[in-house]
C-alpha cells in the first residue's frame, strides 16, 4: 500500500512538471509571432523613357594629321642647319642647305655640254637641207634623228637632274608643322637613304583604334569621341570619327580613325582611351545598382503598395552607370535603385 501511495505521487509530480514546460512553450510563441517584420529601407525612382547616351572604349594611338620625311638628293656635306626638334615651321621654311660649290659646278658644267649639243644638232639639220629656225617644217622623223645624233636628249637629262640636285640642295617645310626625328649634324656628309628629319602637323592629331567586329553597327562617321591619354589623365580632347576601315582583320577587329584637335600637350605615338559617345533617343534606362542577380538571371525590384516585387529583365545597350531595359518593365513603373541587396520578393520596404 505504501509502495501504490507512492507510485501516485511521483505521478502527478511528473505531470505538474509536463505542464509547465508547455506553457512557458506557448509564450515563447506568443511573443515571437507578435513581432513586426521591420521594413528595409530604399530609394526608388519613376522608369521614363529618356536618352541614353551610348559608350563604346577602347584603347589606340595618336598620329599626326599630316606627316612626311625630307631627305636630301645628294650626297654632300650639310653647311648650315637652321632648326631643332620641337622647332615650329611655317610652309616655305628654310631647314637646312648642302655646300654648294660642287652642285652650282655640276649645273654649270650640264648647261654648256646642252649648249654644244644644241649647236651639233643645228649642224645635222643643216646637212639634212632645212634651216633650223624652220623647225615647224622640219619632219618629225628628221628632227628625232638630228637629236640622236647631236646627243641632245641626252645633254638635256643630265642638266635638268642637275638643276634639280642644286634646288634641293635646301630643303624647306612642304607645310605647316613641327620638325621631329632630327639627327643630323653640320658639316657631316648628308644621307640620301635616311630621312634628314620629319615634319608633322600636330595641331591636326589622329587617334587610330581598333573595334569588335560585332560593334560596328554602333558607331559612324562623324560620331563624337573623346580621347583621354594615360600619361595625361588632365588632358581630354574631343573628337570625330574621320575614318572607318571596311576591313575585319584575322582577329576580328577593325580599324578606325577619329580626328582630334591637339590643344599643344599631345604628342606622336601617345597611347590613349579612346571613348566613342553616341545618343540614343526614346529608351527606357535605369542605373547598373537598380540591376541584381537572383538565381543566375537579371531583376529589378519594383515597388508596388509599399512591398517589392522583382521581376526579371533583359537589358542592352550599357555605359558606364546605365543599362537599356529591353525587356520586363514598361513607363511610370517604380523602380527600387538603391538598397535592393538584400531584399526578397514582397519584402516590405521604406522609402526614403
Amino acid at each position: 500500500m505504501k509502495w501504490h501511495n507512492l507510485f501516485i505521487v511521483l505521478l502527478s509530480l511528473g505531470i505538474a512538471a509536463c505542464s509547465g514546460g508547455k506553457e512557458n512553450t506557448g509564450d515563447e510563441e506568443n511573443v515571437e509571432t507578435a513581432l513586426p517584420e521591420s521594413g528595409h529601407e530604399v530609394t526608388v525612382m519613376t522608369l521614363q523613357v529618356s536618352d541614353f547616351n551610348h559608350e563604346l572604349i577602347s584603347n589606340g594611338k595618336l598620329m599626326a594629321g599630316q606627316s612626311v620625311n625630307l631627305r636630301f638628293e645628294s650626297a654632300e656635306p650639310i653647311a648650315a642647319i637652321w632648326v631643332k626638334n620641337g622647332d615650329r615651321v611655317t610652309k616655305g621654311q628654310k631647314l637646312a642647305e648642302l655646300a654648294s660649290f660642287r652642285l652650282s659646278n655640276s649645273a654649270f658644267q650640264a648647261k654648256d655640254a646642252l649648249d654644244r649639243a644644241a649647236l651639233e644638232m643645228q649642224d645635222v639639220l643643216i646637212g639634212q637641207g632645212y634651216a633650223p629656225e624652220d623647225s615647224a617644217k622640219i619632219p618629225p622623223a628628221t628632227l628625232q634623228l638630228a637629236r640622236t645624233r647631236s646627243g641632245y636628249d641626252q645633254a638635256l637629262a643630265q642638266y635638268r637632274l642637275a638643276s634639280f640636285e642644286e634646288r634641293n640642295a635646301v630643303l624647306v617645310a612642304p607645310f605647316d608643322g613641327t620638325v621631329a626625328n632630327l639627327t643630323a649634324k653640320p658639316f657631316n656628309i648628308a644621307s640620301t637613304a635616311e630621312p634628314f628629319c620629319t615634319i608633322m602637323d600636330t595641331r591636326h592629331m589622329e587617334a587610330s583604334f581598333t573595334v569588335l567586329e560585332g560593334e560596328l553597327p554602333l558607331i559612324n562617321a562623324g560620331d563624337k569621341v573623346e580621347v583621354i591619354p594615360f600619361a595625361l589623365p588632365d588632358g581630354k580632347t574631343e573628337g570625330r570619327i574621320s575614318e572607318i576601315n571596311p576591313v575585319v582583320d584575322e582577329n576580328g577587329m577593325v580599324s578606325v580613325k577619329a580626328a582630334i584637335v591637339n590643344g599643344g600637350r599631345l604628342f606622336e605615338g601617345m597611347n590613349v582611351r579612346v571613348s566613342i559617345q553616341r545618343s540614343l533617343k526614346g529608351q527606357l534606362v535605369v542605373p547598373k545598382e537598380a540591376v541584381v542577380l537572383r538565381s543566375g538571371k537579371q531583376v529589378v525590384f519594383t515597388l508596388v503598395d509599399g512591398k517589392a516585387y522583382w521581376v526579371y529583365v533583359h537589358t542592352g545597350l550599357e555605359n558606364a552607370g546605365h543599362y537599356i531595359i529591353t525587356d520586363g518593365l514598361k513607363e511610370g513603373d517604380q523602380v527600387i535603385t538603391g538598397g535592393n541587396i538584400n531584399l526578397a520578393h514582397e519584402s516590405a520596404v521604406t522609402v526614403l
